[in-house]
């Protein structure tokens, strides 16, 4: 999913976003609620109509912020309290509010609420959150409405307390369910076996959600361990600095090496930078023009879309191992320069 945090994927219209493949977006709670306010939005029609999406929205509860903004954030039982980023307002996120923010915007994914940490962390402050994070998920299923919920599975890097916590959410019977508290300073290795164990406990019938990853790669592994979704700001924010995706690898546009290359970023990924070198991006970026980042942008949310395609139609032929030791080999070489 391509993350819309504000109503926007960064530099791209909603045309764009749509020729790049996606088929649903991310929308962030918390940040919308901030600004320019939930309400208003439900006033305009709803996110789809605000933003002029007519596709599927996911929106996160606002949990990752409790633990990206955790230094403003007061925790307790009853929710969070934050100072707001934009003109240090109160605002109390509590699970009931959550959901009823999520219900104005309109989403058809509304995520509960969580609370995440980081890690690594001591095994108490883990189990805490992950027996909080159980508790608001109990009251964000009593308060469901037509939205479809997911819940999201917590426990660091504690494998016992990740099945404890799938166990525990599996009973309450969400329609889906996310894997939260990873890609927040763990390796890639612990993420792995940390999925390896979660995956195999969470319903087959229902999609399993990795939030907020990642690479590649990751996103590779990750399907092979049995995970069906995934949102990551990576495409999108490396995009701005100049660094496009491709199976050989992640391609540099601002090294020198591309000053006099007359070749397309990427052959394979039809985008918005099909039809210009890597020579003229290059020299975009060199400029501070902003054609530079939403044509890197457009090919990068491309390239991500036609992965998973082809992992899905791998899927369905019985040929994905084959594709994933293609692109890895791949992405293990890297490109010739770049």
């Amino acid at each position: 999913m391509p993350v819309g945090t504000q109503a926007t994927v960064k530099g791209l219209t909603v045309p764009m976003v749509r020729e790049t493949g996606a088929e649903i977006l991310l929308g962030n709670t918390y940040h919308l609620a901030v600004r320019p306010g939930t309400d208003l939005i439900a006033r305009l029609g709803g996110l789809h109509t605000f933003m002029g999406w007519d596709r599927p929205i996911l929106t996160d509860s606002g949990g990752f912020q409790i633990f990206s903004l955790g230094q403003n954030a007061e925790i307790s039982e009853e929710g969070a309290v934050f100072r707001s980023h934009v003109d240090g307002r109160k605002i109390e996120l509590t699970p009931e509010r959550a959901m009823q923010a999520q219900a104005e915007l309109g989403s058809d994914i509304a995520m509960v609420l969580d609370h995440v940490v980081a890690l690594p962390n001591p095994p108490e402050i883990v189990r805490a959150a992950c027996e909080r994070s159980i508790r608001w998920a109990e009251r964000c299923r009593a308060v469901a409405g037509d939205q479809t919920q997911f819940a999201i599975v917590q426990g660091g890097l504690d494998a016992e307390m990740r099945l404890w916590s799938a166990e525990e959410l599996t009973q309450l019977d969400f329609p889906g369910y996310a894997i939260g508290g990873l890609s927040v300073g763990e390796s890639p290795e612990e993420m792995y076996r940390i999925l390896q164990v979660t995956c195999p406990v969470l319903p087959e019938r229902c999609p399993r959600y990795l939030m907020g990853v990642g690479r590649p790669q990751d996103i590779l592994e990750s399907v092979r361990l049995g995970v069906d979704m995934f949102d990551c700001v990576m495409p999108t924010r490396n995009a701005r600095n100049a660094l496009a995706f491709t199976d050989e690898g992640p391609i540099r546009l601002r090294n020198a090496c591309h000053r006099e290359d007359p070749r397309p970023v990427d052959a394979q990924t039809p985008s918005a930078a099909s039809g210009v070198s890597r020579s003229y991006l290059r020299h975009l970026f060199a400029a501070g023009e902003m054609l530079g980042p939403i044509l890197t942008t457009s090919h990068n949310l491309a390239y991500y879309q036609c992965l998973m395609r082809e992992i899905r139609d791998a899927i369905e032929a019985d040929t994905f191992m084959e594709l994933y030791n293609a692109k890895m080999r791949g992405w293990q070489q890297g490109p010739a320069n770049g």
